[in-house]
This record gives C-alpha cells, sequence and structure tokens, in this order.
C-alpha cells in the first residue's frame, strides 16, 4: 500500500480515527477481546456463510472507514520541501551560505541560498509529481480479494473481486495460494490451508490454520497468533485454500497496532550506493577547498578573511547543486514513459535505474521462456506402454482437489490434464463422487483427491498426482522396483518431458478427515509425460537481451532435463562453453560455499530443482560477484528471490505478495517488456551520468583555474557574486540534461557509476578546461594592456566571465559521448540549453546588471582573440573525447 493513500473519502469515517484493537470490532454482541467458534463469530458479526448484503456493506464502509492503514497519507508538500535539505550536496550549500552570512558577506549568501531554495523548489515539486504518478499507477495494480455478497437478502450469493479498500467487518471472503491477509478474519473452511505470519510474529515457518466448530480448552490461555482459525493483515497464504469471514479493518487490525502505522522504508539499493558514493568523494573535496585558499592567499599575498567569500565561492564551483533534481526528474520522466507506453510500472523510481544497470536477468522457465500452458505427450504405465487409465486417474485427481479444496483455478499442469482427458472423453466425473481433498503444496509436492467410486460401498480411493520421487516414496514398492521407475522418469525426463506420477489406494470409509499421514502404501499407476511449448516472443527477445548485454539465466524446480531441453529450442546456452548439458542441480548448490557458488553461479547458465531458498541463494552469490541483478517472479516461492535481487520483476497478474513485494512491475509476463523496461532504465541513467561527466568536469576545471589565478593576481580574478551568478546560469542550463536523448551506444551495455571512470574523466577534460581558462589570461592581458585600476579588474571580471559561460557551452554540446556525428549535430533540449548559456555569457556584462556585478564592457578585440581560444579549445576536447571512446 503506497504511502501516498489517500485518507478515506467524504461520507466515511476517517481511517485515522482511534479504534480498540480486537480480534473483531463488535458488531453484534460479542464482547472485545473473546474469542468463539465460527457460528459465534458470524453471529456477533450479523453475517453469514452467503456474506453479506450489497447495502449492508456500504453501511459498514460509512461507519468503520476503508480497509487501509491510518499512517500511510500524502506527505505535505512544506514537509517535503524541508525533506530535501538532507541530500549532502544541498546541506553542505546551506552551510557554506551560513558561514558567508557569519563573516558579513551577504551578496555570497543571498546567492547561495538562492541555490539552495531552488534546489528544494525543484527536487520537492519533482518528488511529488513522481509520487502523484507513481500512487496513479499502483492504483491499475491494486490489491483485490474475493469478496461473498448478496445483491438483496434473498439473492443468491455470488463471488466477485473488489478492491481491498471496500472490505468491512462481517465480509465473507476466499483465499488461495499467494494471496495477501486483506484484514484480520476468523477461518469458516479450510483446505490444507497454511499461512506465513512473519510480518507480525518473526516466524519464518508456515502455520496451519483450520477452523474452530467447537470451543477448545486448550486455546483458551494461547495468544491470537496461536489461533489456528484466526489469520491477520500481513499475513500471506502459502498453501491450500480457504473461507473466512473479516472480523477487523484499517486502524482495528493487529497488523496497524503492531506496526503503529511506520511504512516500513527499503534499504538503499546500488543505484544509491553510486550516487552516495560519488556524492562524498565530492563533498570532501569542497570542504578542504575553503582552507586551502585562505592559507594560499595568507602565504602568498598577505590577505586575510576578506578571501573567505571567494573561498567559499570557489567551494560553491565544485558542487553539482542540480544532481537531486537531475536524478529525481530523469527517473520520474523514465517511469511515466514506460506506463504509457509499455504499461511496466516502476513501483520505487530508483529501481529504474538499476534496471540500466542490470547485467545478469534470473527468471523461472515456465510462463516466461515457455506458455504456461504445457500439453499431454503421452499417459503410460510402469512399463512404459500406453495406458488411458493413467489419464484418466491424474485427471479425477486434478478436477476433485479443484472442487473440494476451494482452489482458485487449476494449475497449469492440472489444466493440461483435465484437457487431454476431456478431448479423449476419459473424465467421466459424474460416476465419481468427491469425499475430501488434500491440495498440493510445496513441501509434500503432491495433491492427493478422495473418490466414492460407483458399486463400491464402503470403500475410499485415494488418488495422489504429483512430483515421480514425491510419488515413489509413498507407494509400496520393494527397492528394485522402486530404482527400475526412477530410472524409467530418469529417462523420459531427459528428453525434456515433464512427469506426473499417478498412484492410488483403497481404504475403508470412514467419516473423520484425511490428512497427509495417510498418503501411504499406494499401488503405483503410471506416468503423465507433458511437454512445454515454447513462448512465440522469447527466442527473439533472448537474443535482444544478449547484444544488450544482459545474460540470462534460468533458475528452474523441473528436472535438469526438462529445462536444458527448453532452453536448447530456444538457442539458450546453459553454459559460458555453449555446452548444453552442463545444468546445475541445487543437490551441487547444497554443497558449496558461498565463494564456490558465486564462480559457479557466474559460469552456469541453467539451474533446476531449485528451491525457493536456492533461488534466492543464487541470487545472492551473483550480486556478491559484483553483478547487478533482476529476478523476474510470480509466486509465493519467487518472494526470497525477489527480495534477494538488485530488481524483482513481477506480471501484473502474479500473486499478491510477489506482486507488493516487486520494484517493477509488468503488464504480462514477456521478456519483450523488459527489454524496453532495461532501454528505458539505461535511457535515465545514461542522461545522468552525462550530467555528472559534464558537470564534474567542468566545474573542477574553474577551480584549478580560479584558484591559480587567484594567487598570481594582485586582485580576485572574480569576485563571489560573479562565480555564483555563473554557477546558478550553468545549473538553470543543466536540466536540459533530464530531457537529452542519450546516444545508442550507451543503451547497448549496463549502465553503471563507477567512481574510478568518473574520477579519470573528471581528472582528464577537468585539466583541459582549466588550460583554457588560465589561455584567457593570456588574451586579457593581451586585449586589456592599457586598461588601469577598478576599470581593469572589471573588464577581467567580464571576459572570464563570458569565457567560462562559453566553454561550459562547449563542454555541454561536444562531451556528450558515445554518439554518432549524426547525433552529436542533431538539435534538442540540450543544444537549446547551451546556446542560451553562450548568449546570457556573451550579453550580460553588456546590460545594466553587469555593472552591479562588477563588470564592464569589453573591447573587440577581446571577442576576436576569445574566438581564437574557443576554437583551440573545441578541437580539443574533440581529440579527447574520441581517445577516450576508443579506450573503452
Amino acid at each position: 500500500m503506497p504511502e501516498s493513500s489517500a485518507a478515506a473519502g467524504s461520507g466515511r469515517a476517517a481511517p485515522g480515527t482511534p479504534a480498540p484493537v480486537t480480534p473483531f470490532p463488535a458488531v453484534g454482541t460479542s464482547v472485545p477481546g473473546s474469542v468463539g467458534t465460527s457460528l459465534q463469530i458470524l453471529r456477533s458479526l450479523d453475517s453469514g456463510p452467503r456474506g453479506l448484503v450489497e447495502a449492508h456493506a456500504e453501511e459498514r464502509l460509512a461507519r468503520f472507514g476503508e480497509n487501509v492503514l491510518p499512517a500511510w497519507r500524502p506527505v505535505p508538500w512544506p514537509r517535503r520541501f524541508v525533506r530535501s535539505l538532507r541530500d549532502p550536496f544541498t546541506s553542505v550549500l546551506l552551510c557554506l551560505g551560513l558561514v558567508s552570512a557569519v563573516v558579513s558577506a551577504w551578496g555570497t549568501a543571498c546567492v547561495i541560498l538562492a541555490l539552495v531554495a531552488v534546489s528544494c523548489l525543484l527536487r520537492s515539486t519533482e518528488e511529488h509529481r513522481a509520487d502523484r504518478s507513481t500512487a496513479a499507477l499502483r492504483e491499475l495494480v491494486a490489491t483485490t480479494a474475493t469478496v461473498v455478497r448478496r445483491s438483496s437478502a434473498d439473492a443468491p450469493s455470488r463471488e466477485r473481486d473488489v478492491p481491498v479498500a471496500d472490505l468491512v467487518p462481517g465480509d465473507v471472503i476466499r483465499l488461495g495460494p499467494g494471496d495477501l491477509v486483506p484484514a484480520d478474519v476468523q477461518v469458516l473452511r479450510a483446505g490444507g490451508l497454511t499461512v506465513h505470519q512473519s510480518a507480525l510474529t518473526g516466524e519464518s515457518a508456515p502455520v496451519a490454520k483450520h477452523p474452530l466448530d467447537a470451543p477448545d480448552p486448550a486455546l483458551a490461555g494461547a495468544g491470537p497468533f496461536a489461533q489456528p482459525q484466526l489469520c491477520f493483515q500481513g499475513s500471506s497464504v502459502t498453501s491450500g485454500s480457504g473461507t473466512a469471514v473479516i472480523t477487523a479493518t484499517g486502524g482495528a487490525t493487529r497488523f496497524a497496532a503492531a506496526h503503529d502505522g511506520r511504512a516500513r522504508q527499503r534499504g538503499g539499493s546500488a543505484f544509491d550506493r553510486s550516487v552516495q558514493g560519488i556524492s562524498w568523494t565530492l563533498i570532501r573535496f569542497m570542504l578542504l577547498t575553503p582552507p586551502l585558499v585562505l592559507m594560499a592567499n595568507a602565504a602568498l599575498r598577505g590577505r586575510g578573511l576578506e578571501t573567505l567569500p571567494f573561498a567559499v565561492a570557489v567551494a560553491v564551483g565544485l558542487t553539482p547543486e542540480m544532481l537531486p533534481v537531475i536524478v529525481t526528474t530523469a527517473l520520474a520522466r523514465g517511469a511515466a514513459r514506460l506506463a504509457r507506453t509499455s504499461g511496466v510500472i516502476v513501483k520505487r523510481l530508483p529501481a529504474l535505474h538499476d534496471l540500466g544497470a542490470v547485467d545478469v536477468l534470473c527468471l523461472d522457465k515456465t510462463g516466461t521462456l515457455t506458455e504456461d500452458r504445457p500439453v499431454v505427450e503421452a499417459a503410460v504405465d510402469g512399463s512404459d506402454l500406453p495406458d488411458p487409465g493413467v489419464l484418466r486417474w491424474a485427471a479425477l485427481s486434478a478436477l476433485w482437489t479443484l472442487q473440494l479444496a476451494e482452489l482458485p483455478a487449476p494449475d497449469a499442469l492440472d489444466e493440461a490434464v483435465l484437457d487431454a482427458a476431456e478431448d479423449a472423453e476419459l473424465l467421466g466425473a459424474s460416476a465419481y463422487e468427491g469425499v475430501a481433498a488434500l491440495p498440493f503444496d510445496p513441501v509434500r509436492r503432491v495433491a492427493t483427491a478422495v473418490l466414492r467410486r460407483p458399486g463400491r460401498l464402503g470403500v475410499h480411493t485415494l488418488v495422489t498426482k504429483g512430483a515421480v520421487e514425491a510419488v515413489l516414496e509413498r507407494c509400496a514398492l520393494d527397492g528394485d522396483e522402486r530404482k527400475r521407475l526412477l530410472a524409467l522418469a530418469a529417462r523420459k525426463a531427459e528428453s525434456g518431458l515433464r512427469l506426473l506420477a499417478v498412484a492410488r489406494a483403497d481404504r475403508p470409509a470412514r467419516h473423520g478427515a484425511y490428512s497427509p499421514a495417510d498418503e501411504r502404501g499406494l499401488t503405483f499407476v503410471g506416468l503423465v509425460a507433458l511437454r512445454d511449448v515454447p513462448a512465440p516472443s522469447a527466442a527473439d527477445a533472448l537474443d535482444v537481451l544478449d547484444r544488450r548485454g544482459v545474460t540470462v539465466k534460468v533458475l528452474t524446480g523441473d528436472h535438469p532435463g526438462t529445462a536444458a531441453r527448453a532452453c536448447e529450442d530456444l538457442g539458450l546456452r546453459a553454459d559460458a562453453a555453449g555446452g548444453y548439458g552442463e545444468v546445475v542441480t541445487a543437490e551441487l548448490v547444497d554443497t558449496l560455499s558461498d565463494a564456490e557458488l558465486a564462480r559457479v553461479a557466474d559460469r552456469a547458465t541453467v539451474f533446476a530443482r531449485c528451491t525457493p531458498e536456492h533461488k534466492a541463494r543464487i541470487v545472492s552469490a551473483l550480486r556478491a560477484a559484483g553483478h547487478t541483478t533482476g529476478f523476474l517472479g510470480d509466486g509465493v516461492n519467487d518472494l526470497p528471490a525477489l527480495h534477494a535481487a538488485d530488481v524483482g520483476i513481477c506480471p501484473r497478474n502474479a500473486v499478491d505478495v510477489a506482486r507488493e513485494a516487486a520494484d517493477v512491475v509488468l503488464a504480462e509476463k514477456d521478456l519483450t517488456a523488459i527489454d524496453r523496461a532495461v532501454l528505458a532504465g539505461r535511457h535515465s541513467s545514461g542522461n545522468i551520468a552525462t550530467y555528472l561527466r559534464i558537470t564534474l568536469s567542468s566545474n573542477l576545471g574553474n577551480v584549478i583555474a580560479m584558484l591559480t589565478a587567484g594567487l598570481m593576481l594582485p586582485f580576485l580574478p572574480m569576485l563571489p557574486a560573479q562565480v555564483l551568478v555563473q554557477n546558478l546560469c550553468f545549473d538553470a542550463a543543466q536540466l536540459a540534461f533530464a530531457f537529452d536523448r542519450p546516444g545508442a551506444s550507451v543503451l547497448r551495455r549496463p549502465a553503471v557509476l563507477r567512481s574510478r571512470d568518473f574520477l579519470r574523466f573528471i581528472t582528464g577534460f577537468g585539466l583541459l578546461n582549466a588550460a583554457a581558462d588560465l589561455a584567457t589570461f593570456g588574451v586579457l592581458a593581451l586585449a586589456l594592456h592599457n586598461a588601469a585600476g577598478t576599470d581593469g579588474e572589471a573588464a577581467f571580471h567580464a571576459g572570464w566571465f563570458t569565457e567560462n559561460l562559453l566553454t561550459q557551452a562547449l563542454v555541454m554540446v561536444l562531451l556528450r559521448t558515445g554518439r554518432s556525428a549524426a547525433e552529436r549535430r542533431a538539435g534538442g533540449p540540450l543544444r537549446a540549453a547551451a546556446a542560451g548559456l553562450a548568449v546570457v555569457g556573451v550579453l550580460l556584462p553588456l546590460t545594466p546588471l553587469g555593472p552591479l556585478l562588477g563588470m564592464s564592457a569589453l573591447p573587440p578585440l577581446y571577442y576576436l582573440l576569445l574566438g581564437s581560444v574557443l576554437v583551440l579549445y573545441a578541437v580539443g576536447l574533440t581529440a579527447a573525447r574520441r581517445r577516450y571512446e576508443r579506450r573503452r
């Protein structure tokens, strides 16, 4: 739920209204804090198994308010403005401005504080705009719940999806695997229902939940989280399904009380760490500059504190003040463009840069490389002979498990089995009666349906299907027969087929509940072999990602042969050497240390038989090896890996908990959409990197030149106000970087901000810039040789002010690296901004504002000589840029 979620609408109780935290709000006659049976709770809530009437639900929504956490409200604009001061550069600028005010350098202080105000204003405005866009985009994937309601008291109940915010106490809802529990509820019916409630209790293991149909004295002293019939907001369904009634919503939930309304903040991303590293390196230089300037001027020129404003202005000249604004604007524009053109939603803005930096993409095979639609290839008995009966038993198990366990939909394998059985007219389900079902879960790896067969009174038939190893473990087989069947399954799996084993057993009929303990002593029936259908666009998308420098790694729970066959059909190499046999299994992963796994993961492409823990460990190993990783997943079992990756990605139809944990939500599970998202990330990151290179090299060159000139001249080379006005003009022009179109070569490789690369770039080009500035000394000396006194100083200041802005305009145009000649000549906001900067540099000293800033008009000879310097500087910049690009 986003931080900027709006409070309750008009006519509804405000979600922030204090409410007692009880297991259920007292709608009827219940005693707060009590725990009752299902019937007692339904009566106290004035509800029933058929759900609420729509009119009653609307009344309760007005009474209790929306089902949202009260503390997640929009951040007020003034608070956002003040929060902008926490940026390191902005904080340092503010300190420098206050120092200038203390020493009565009011002009310097006013200009610095104006820079701070402009930076905070632009940043807070862009963040506000980005938050509004993000909040609007999140509505597209707003979490919904399946609720049972009636249009009138006599009408039949029906299920429909409603936004979680519209749920009220007394609503009856359905829960299935992967669902987030949307409020505090009491379970009415359940089939193998287990939930994760670590957000509230810290326990990582799932907890079984079932209804309480009679008071249990053993639970009298237990806490609320130990009650098997209670589930709480913040939990997620791990396996099974159930029906529950809502007992508390919004601020009255246990989750709201436990978390005290504080939104959990995610740790710093790879982008945050890169920018912070560059920022603090520059800040150290800035803090060293003023004392160095003061000491040098005192030692060589005998100047004292009168040079402090100049020293402060020089320090400000090193600062890329617009960095927060450029970053926020570039990322927000990229995210909005992605949503508009591709339906891709970026929930966390820095994740867009991380997408551009991704060089390893981890994903599952099913639904991504292959269609989430396997088809049945064959059904064979234990002797590998065709047997339609195997398919019929598998279909009966799938059908009755789906119906009795109240699963929201069959999984892909069950759907394929049911389709094949219907096509072959094998099902005949009307002749059988379902008794009970134990749905599939990742631990047991089997599902079981209990049937009553026609003509078999007093007998129940258990039909179990699932992973071959898991089913054979439950069969009454001797060791040799089990080995033979495993070898048969291995041969089929190595050919790329996916297998379901089927077994059954007859048991005396009984009225008690069935449990996994009954899945023993089964008779093996046979194998159902399925094959995957490759996704139509997968091969082309893999080729495009490879050309963009993104390595795809497949992390799947399938058999190694199945995974290798699918990858081979799509042209995806299973290892760095190009063979298809080098598939790493989970068994091998378990034997490796973290350092060994990092080396193996760097080389291998396909990992089979992976559990959720294996996926997370592999992703973490890749990150430890220095890769920026993305993980694409859509199920509950993908949660650990989504959290472990630099960028968690999921499709819009993913389960609720995966969608809430992901950083990026795709319109559909398609590698083509990921390619578009990667391009958008590189687009934004390329603009940010270009801004940093150009700004830092230009600033460094100006600072070196000013420090040198300050020691050579009997007067200050530029007045503090002139330095800061020049800086303000350059800052305004730099906004164009957020709207630039990066060169094609920038989009061909991962965009990574490396401090060492930046240091080499800004040092080389900064020295070149300083050389052009110092060459201007000679030009000024030649053009102003007859000027003297204050007129000469004012003309010198004007000349250098003009030269600085013109050279900075040249740098903006010529240092856009990674471009062809045609791209550099193309128009755009950056060229317009550079032209505007050049015009200001030439005309400002000639306007009435020039004398106010201590500048005077220059002789025509100066502009002629300056043109020669600029031509030589442009030639030097072009040659240095080409050399830099060749070395890269």
